[in-house]
C-alpha cells in the first residue's frame, strides 16, 4: 500500500472521529455511556463511506514452481509392429510415463504420430506412414516457450515429410530418441527407389529407373526383373559386393494401348534373406494418346512465364511453348490452347485469329497491356482504361460450378498488380477470384471463365501470379496445392467438356500407401453451390464383386471421401445424390505397396544424429533407466520458482457496506429507542 493512501486513511478517520465527537459529545445533554456508544457507531459509518471513496488497495505475492514439460511421443506406424518392437515400445512408454519420480520433476504429456501428431490415446501400430519431422516440428512449436524435452519412441525409419534430422533447427528442444531396433546388419537386397513418370503416350517408349541396394559383406548375385502381369519385360544380372552395395538400373517399356497399366519390378531373394517384401514394388502408368500442346504467348520477360511453364508441365500430360506473337502465328495449328500474355500493340493479329477461328484463350493483363486494343479485337469484357494500377487481393468464390478448387483458399495470397478500373462482361461468366481491397470486395472479377460460341476463354486480371505459386510452397512446403488449381484451369480451357450439376476429381490410380481422396461438387438447376446436399459413394471393387456404401462430408466447399486404407486392385464407383436423379462415375486402381514394410533396422545414425544436434541423447529401448536418471538430474530442467502480482482492496467493498449499514441501523434503533428521534 502506497503512502499516501495511508495518509488517507487516517485523515478519513481523524475526520469520522470529529464528526462523531461534535454531533454526540460537544454541547450534548446525553448520559456518558450513551454518548461513547453513538459516537463510536457514527464514527465507524462515516470511516466507512470514507473508506469506500478513498478505495485502498495493497500488492499481495503468491509464489509457485513451475515444472518444466516432458513430452513423449511415440511411432505408432506399422513398420514398428513390422520390425517386432510394438511391445518394447508400449513397455517404454509406460515405463516412462508411469515413473513416479518424472511425474513429480515433470508435466508430461503424451502424443502418437503416424503421418499426423495427435493427442495419445491407444497404441495400435497401423499407421500407413510415418512423418517424424512433422511431428517434432508441431511439437516445437506447441512448446516453443517453454522448458519441453522431447523424448522420441522410434524406428527412426521416416516415409513422409522432410529430413527430420536437422530440425532441431526449428524445435529448439533438447530431443531423447529412444530408439526400437537393434543395430545388427543383416544380408538384405532392396529396391531403394524406382522413378517413372505418371503419363506416357501410345506408341512411345517410356523410362523406368530403379535404384537397387544392398546390406551385407560378402559377394552375392542376384536379377532385377519387371513384370507386365505374366509376362516378362526386362531382366537384368546384378552383382553386390562390401563395397559395391548399389546400383542404378534403367530401361525403356513399350506402351501399347491406352489406360492404366500395372508392372511389378522385383529383386531375386538371397538365400536365408529376413526380409523379401522390399524386393518387390509394384507401379503403374497412364497411357495416353497425345499430348495437350499449350501456347504461351508474350513479348516481355517476366517471372509470371516461368511460374505458369513450372505449373501446367508438373502435369505430364501437358507440354507448353513460349512463343513471340509472330512465332505463334505460324504454329497456331499446333495448339489446343493459347494463354496471351498481356497483350500489346503486336498482339493485333494474334487477338484477331483467336475471335477468327474461335479458338480457346486464357488472357492475363497487367501493367503493361494495351487494354485499347484488347477491348477492340474481342467483345466478350470491357476493361476502362485509366492508366492507373492496384494492388489487389484475390477472394475466393465457393460457388464456383465448372470444376473443383482444393485445398487453396487465396486468404494470404499476395496481392496482384491490376489496372484500376471496372470490368464489364458482355456474356455470362463464372468468377473463381474476385478483387479486394484491405479485405473490403470491390465485387469486380480478377479470375473468371466465360465461354463464346463453344469455345473457352478464361481472364486473370493482374500480373505477379508468380508470388502465388511461392506463397503456396511457403504454406504447405510444395507447389501442389498451386500447380494443381492451374492444372484444372487448363484442363477446362484445352477440353470440349460441358458443364455438369456434379463434378468429381479423382486419380487414375493411387499408389499403395496415398491417400486415395475422391471430391466431388454438386450444384442446383441455377448451378449454384449447394452446400445441403446429401451424396454417397458406392464403392465396387472389381475383383471380388463387393461393394459398400459411404457418404460424402462437406469439407472447404466441396464433399469428399476418405477411401486410405483400401486394399489393393482395382475399384468403380458412382456418386450419386439421394434424392435427385444426379451421378457421376469413374475407376481407379490402387496398387499393393507398403513402405512401412520396407524396413530392416532401425534409423540409428539418423536419431543419434538428431539426439547430437538438439544436445539431446540417444539411448535404446533396453538403456531407459539411464534416461530416466539423466532426465531427473538435468539440471536445465530444474523446476522454476515464480510469483505472481496482484493489486487487491485492503477491504472488499461487501463486507464494508454490511459495517456501514449495521453501523447505521445501530444507531437509529439506539436513538429511537431512547427518544431521540
Amino acid at each position: 500500500m502506497t503512502e499516501s493512501s495511508i495518509i488517507y486513511i487516517i485523515l478519513a478517520f481523524i475526520t469520522a472521529l470529529l464528526l462523531a465527537l461534535f454531533q454526540y459529545i460537544y454541547k450534548s445533554k446525553l448520559n456518558t455511556k450513551l454518548k461513547i456508544v453513538l459516537t463510536v457507531l457514527r464514527t465507524v459509518s462515516v470511516f466507512g463511506i470514507l473508506l469506500l471513496l478513498i478505495n485502498p488497495k495493497f500488492e499481495s505475492k503468491t509464489f509457485y514452481d513451475e515444472k518444466p514439460t516432458l513430452v513423449i511421443a511415440v511411432d505408432n506406424s506399422e513398420s514398428v509392429s513390422y520390425l517386432e518392437q510394438d511391445q518394447n515400445a508400449k513397455k517404454t512408454y509406460q515405463l516412462l510415463n508411469g515413473n513416479s519420480e518424472i511425474q513429480k520433476r515433470f508435466n508430461v504429456k503424451t502424443f502418437s504420430f503416424g503421418k499426423a501428431l495427435t493427442t495419445l490415446d491407444s497404441l495400435n501400430f497401423s499407421e500407413q506412414q510415418s512423418n517424424i519431422s512433422s511431428a517434432l516440428k508441431q511439437i516445437g512449436e506447441v512448446y516453443s516457450n517453454q522448458v519441453a524435452p522431447i523424448i522420441l519412441l522410434s524406428d527412426g525409419n521416416q516415409t513422409y515429410g522432410a529430413d527430420y534430422s536437422f530440425i532441431s533447427n526449428a524445435v529448439k528442444q533438447p530431443i531423447y530418441p529412444v530408439i526400437l531396433g537393434d543395430s545388427t546388419i543383416y544380408t538384405d537386397v532392396s529396391i531403394k527407389q524406382l522413378n517413372v513418370n505418371r503419363y506416357v503416350f501410345l506408341k512411345n517408349r517410356f523410362p523406368v529407373e530403379v535404384i537397387a541396394n544392398y546390406s551385407g559383406n560378402e559377394a552375392v548375385n542376384t536379377e532385377l526383373k519387371i513384370w507386365f502381369g505374366n509376362s516378362l519385360v526386362f531382366r537384368k544380372p546384378i552383382q553386390f559386393s562390401a563395397e559395391k552395395t548399389s546400383e542404378i538400373v534403367s530401361t525403356t517399356l513399350l506402351a501399347n494401348s491406352v489406360g492404366v497399366k500395372t508392372y511389378r519390378v522385383e529383386l531375386t531373394p538371397l538365400n536365408q534373406e529376413k526380409n523379401t517384401v522390399n524386393n518387390t514394388k509394384n507401379f503403374g502408368v497412364e497411357v495416353i494418346d497425345q499430348k495437350t500442346n499449350i501456347a504461351l504467348v508474350s513479348d516481355i520477360l517476366h517471372p509470371d512465364l516461368g511460374a505458369l511453364k513450372k505449373s501446367i508441365e508438373s502435369n505430364e500430360q501437358r507440354s507448353v511453348s513460349i512463343l513471340k506473337p509472330n512465332d505463334y502465328l505460324g504454329k497456331i495449328n499446333d495448339f489446343q490452347l493459347v494463354v496471351i500474355y498481356q497483350p500489346n500493340n503486336r498482339f493485333n493479329e494474334v487477338l484477331s485469329s483467336i475471335s477468327d477461328e474461335n479458338l480457346n484463350s486464357f488472357i492475363i493483363t497487367g501493367n503493361t497491356t494495351n487494354f485499347s486494343l484488347l477491348n477492340n479485337l474481342q467483345a466478350a469484357f470491357r476493361q476502362t482504361v485509366t492508366n492507373q494500377s492496384e494492388d489487389y487481393q484475390p477472394q475466393l468464390n465457393r460457388n464456383y460450378s465448372t470444376f473443383i478448387i482444393d485445398n487453396l483458399t487465396f486468404e494470404d495470397y499476395p496481392p496482384l498488380q491490376s489496372e484500376f478500373g471496372e470490368i464489364e462482361f458482355s456474356v455470362p461468366n463464372d468468377v473463381i477470384l474476385s478483387k479486394s481491397v484491405n479485405g473490403i470486395g470491390t465485387n469486380q472479377p480478377m479470375l473468371s471463365t466465360f465461354e463464346v460460341g463453344g469455345a473457352k476463354h478464361a481472364l486473370l486480371s493482374g500480373e505477379g501470379i508468380w508470388r502465388w505459386r511461392a506463397q503456396s510452397f511457403l504454406e504447405s512446403e510444395s507447389f501442389n496445392d498451386f500447380d494443381n488449381f492451374i492444372g484444372k484451369l487448363i484442363q477446362y480451357l484445352s477440353t470440349n467438356k460441358k458443364r455438369s450439376r456434379l463434378n468429381i476429381d479423382y486419380k487414375s490410380f493411387y499408389n499403395g500407401n496415398d491417400d486415395v481422396i475422391i471430391s466431388a461438387q454438386y450444384f442446383n438447376k441455377n448451378y449454384e453451390f449447394d452446400n445441403s446436399a446429401a451424396l454417397t459413394i458406392v464403392l465396387k471393387n472389381e475383383e471380388n464383386n463387393s461393394a459398400r456404401e459411404v457418404p460424402l462430408l462437406l469439407n472447404n466447399g466441396s464433399y469428399s471421401v476418405d477411401l486410405s486404407g483400401i486394399s489393393s486392385g482395382s475399384y468403380s464407383f458412382t456418386i450419386k445424390h439421394n434424392t435427385e436423379s444426379v451421378a457421376a462415375s469413374g475407376s481407379f486402381e490402387v496398387l499393393e505397396y507398403n513402405v512401412e514394410q520396407q524396413f530392416l533396422n532401425a534409423d540409428i545414425e539418423k536419431l543419434q544424429s538428431l539426439a547430437k544436434n538438439s544436445d539431446g541423447n540417444a539411448v535404446f529401448n533396453t538403456e531407459i533407466e539411464n534416461l530416466i536418471s539423466e532426465l531427473l538430474t538435468d539440471s536445465r530442467y530444474a523446476a522454476i520458482q515464480k510469483s505472481t502480482k496482484k493489486i487487491v482492496p485492503l477491504i472488499d467493498w461487501k463486507y464494508l457496506l454490511g459495517l456501514i449499514a449495521l453501523s447505521l441501523f445501530a444507531e437509529w434503533f439506539i436513538r429511537k429507542y431512547n427518544g431521540l428521534i
